[in-house]
C-alpha cells in the first residue's frame, strides 16, 4: 500500500503538478543573465574525465592509507598484509594506466 501511494504521487506530480508551457526563453541555457555565447552543447574531451577518474581513485587511496599509517603499530600483521595487497592492486592499476597512456596529455 505505501509503495503504491508513493508511485501514484510520483506519477501525478509529472502530469498534474507541473505546468508545461515551453518557450524559447525557458529552454535556453542560463549564462548569468548575459546573452548566450557559443552553442548549447559543448563536448568535453574524454581525457578530462579520465584524469578526474584517476584523481578520485588515487585520492581515495590516500584516505585509506592515512588512518592505517597513523595506527600502524597497533594493527598487527593482518592489517599490514591487507594494506600491502591494497597498495599492490593500486600499483598495478597505475602501471596499466601508464602503459595505455592514460596519464599523458597530447
Amino acid at each position: 500500500m505505501p509503495t503504491g501511494l508513493l508511485i501514484l504521487s510520483w506519477v501525478m506530480s509529472f502530469f498534474r503538478m507541473r505546468p508545461r508551457k515551453p518557450n524559447l526563453v525557458k529552454s535556453s541555457p542560463y549564462e548569468c543573465g548575459m546573452e548566450l555565447i557559443g552553442g548549447r552543447w559543448i563536448q568535453f574531451n574524454f581525457r578530462y574525465y579520465m584524469f578526474a577518474l584517476l584523481f578520485v581513485i588515487f585520492d581515495v587511496e590516500t584516505v585509506f592509507l592515512y588512518p592505517w599509517a597513523v595506527h600502524f603499530n597497533q594493527l598487527g600483521l593482518f592489517a599490514f598484509i591487507e594494506m600491502l595487497i591494497f597498495v599492490l592492486i593500486l600499483i598495478v592499476g597505475w602501471a596499466y594506466a601508464w602503459r595505455y597512456k592514460a596519464l599523458e596529455w597530447e
